[in-house]
């Protein structure tokens, strides 16, 4: 019996890569001085770079994205409110957090919202806050660093434990890697959460409606800026967190969006300020100037005939990729992948097929390929197989397409 591939072309419905135009091979990553760090693509969590990825550093106060997220999850599910009056008690005042913390200022006989606790965390990164969030959802400080290592434990995370949510403590511990693809979901499943909290570049608190009434004329507002450098530094940069303590060195969690490509980075001891701000724009820069995120939408493929089967086509399905079923429109599947700088661009596709195909096939069975291509050639190949099982047919179906099998392939030898 004869084979044959049969190319069918195709568009693309959509293609969502928002880049001007090709751009130079890829380029070195620069020589980072962090101990550790990562960087990724969010739409696809395909890592980049990597130093030392699994080596274990405390986070320091990128301890807080995780308590961010428990109070986040919260709310999407109902269980508290942003505008809740949250009650301090004295382990949560400022006066009584260790020496040399980062504070809100919270103090006794103040009123603050679960909001401000969350301003609080994300711009000054406030201990203080940490303590009152997690004394909200926990009976115990320690109780709801249990929660933490739950969570943690839930996405994956199997190297990253917490004994408190501020970070200040040394026996919290995470790798690069880990927290860079914490960070990830964290900005997939909070995506307000960057322009609500970690791109204010200020935080004045207390207010004259937090204190007492009688010290509402003088409340003793502090404006504290946002401990992030690189905002307004680093084009489309809208995150995360930054941290210190001594036994980690100088520790920062970014991401940045530019022209429908979004990156999260991870850098972890550094040995100062400087370092960790020109470490990140340095990863970022890099990033953006080598890779981008390429997506596409393509028409579901049309069933494939059968020969020799109970049925006479078979529906046929690719191996990758998003169904999609909007109402009234015809069944299409989202692709996402990551690529060089210079790739990607024009992209089409054709549809190679295994001719013919001769039940009984399995379902799952490859059957041939959906192949793009973009302006330098072939960009990706993605497997088509078949969507159900297609049984032999009949004695007579068989026997009559085995003649229309041979007649077939007699003609197509003589094209």
């Amino acid at each position: 019996m004869h084979s044959w591939k049969a190319r069918i072309p195709g568009l693309i419905l959509s293609i969502l890569c928002l880049c001007p135009g090709l751009a130079a091979q890829e380029t070195a990553p620069p020589e980072l001085g962090s101990r550790a760090a990562v960087l990724l693509d969010i739409a696809t969590g395909a890592v980049l770079y990597s130093k030392n990825p699994d080596l274990e550093i405390p986070p320091a106060s990128l301890a807080k994205l995780m308590t961010m997220h428990l109070v986040l999850e919260e709310l999407a599910a109902g269980r508290a409110l942003l505008d809740e009056i949250v009650a301090l008690p004295p382990e949560s005042w400022a006066v009584n957090q260790p020496p040399r913390s980062s504070l809100m200022f919270l103090n006794a006989g103040q009123e603050v919202t679960l909001r401000e606790l969350l301003l609080g965390l994300a711009i000054p990164s406030g201990n203080d806050a940490a303590v009152a969030v997690a004394l909200r959802f926990a009976p115990s400080v320690e109780a709801f660093a249990e929660l933490m290592n739950q969570e943690a434990q839930a996405l994956g995370l199997s190297r990253t434990r917490f004994v408190e949510p501020s970070g200040v403590s040394e026996y919290n511990l995470t790798t690069a890697l880990e927290y860079a693809f914490f960070c990830r979901e964290y900005v997939l499943r909070h995506p307000g959460a960057l322009t609500e909290y970690h791109t204010l570049p200020e935080f004045a608190y207390p207010k004259p409606e937090n204190v007492a009434a009688r010290y509402r004329e003088q409340p003793g507002t502090i404006l504290q800026y946002n401990t992030n450098d690189l905002l307004g530094r680093v084009a489309g940069l809208d995150g995360l967190k930054t941290g210190y303590i001594d036994e980690s060195g100088y520790n920062i969690a970014l991401t940045a969006e530019r022209e429908g490509t979004r990156f999260v980075a991870v850098l972890l001891g550094a040995g100062d300020r400087s370092m960790r701000n020109a470490d990140g724009q340095a990863l970022l820069e890099w990033a953006f100037a080598n890779y981008h995120t390429v997506r596409a939408r393509v028409a579901a493929p049309e069933p494939a005939p059968v020969w020799k089967g109970a049925l006479d086509t078979t529906e046929l399905v690719p191996a990758e990729g998003e169904l999609l079923r909007g109402a009234g429109e015809s069944p299409a599947y989202a692709f996402v992948y990551t690529a060089y700088a210079n790739r990607g661009y024009q992209l089409g596709y054709t549809i190679e097929l295994d001719d013919p195909l001769v039940a009984p096939l399995a379902a799952g069975t490859p059957v041939g390929a959906l192949v793009f291509q973009d302006s330098r050639g072939e960009f990706r190949r993605v497997p088509l197989v078949t969507a159900a099982e297609v049984p032999q047919g009949s004695f007579f179906k068989r026997f009559w397409d085995s003649i229309r099998l041979f007649f077939r392939g007699i003609f197509k030898e003589k094209q």
